[in-house]
């Protein structure tokens, strides 16, 4: 089943914390090219907190830009990107357990 794209009704401006995740389908070269280019996109908006997993602060206008830059990218039938929106602050509603890393979204992106 392919679902349509839907752009969050939020409307405040502040920016979102979010969670991306994706499956992308690596069976051929192809696949494996779509994984780069997924993760390179999301380096641009986030920080990686695991291989197929980002945390961001959006604001409306870059998750639309994230997602549209995703959307170019990804095979629909094959792969599967989810975008989650966390409660804020994140710090009084997740649980992080083993090592844990505590982005600074103050701070410059340097890539």
């Amino acid at each position: 089943m392919i679902s349509r794209v839907t752009y969050p009704t939020e409307q405040s401006d502040a920016d979102m914390e979010l969670l991306v995740a994706y499956d992308i389908s690596t069976t051929s070269e192809r696949g494996r090219r779509r994984l780069r280019e997924v993760a390179k996109v999301c380096e641009g908006f986030g920080q990686r907190v695991q291989k197929s997993v980002f945390e961001c602060a959006l604001d409306k206008k870059d998750l639309r830009l994230l997602i549209d830059a995703i959307t170019a990218v990804i095979d629909p039938k094959s792969d599967r990107v989810a975008i989650y929106r966390l409660r804020e602050p994140q710090s009084n509603h997740v649980v992080t357990l083993g090592r844990c890393l505590e982005p600074d979204w103050t701070a410059p992106l340097i890539l």
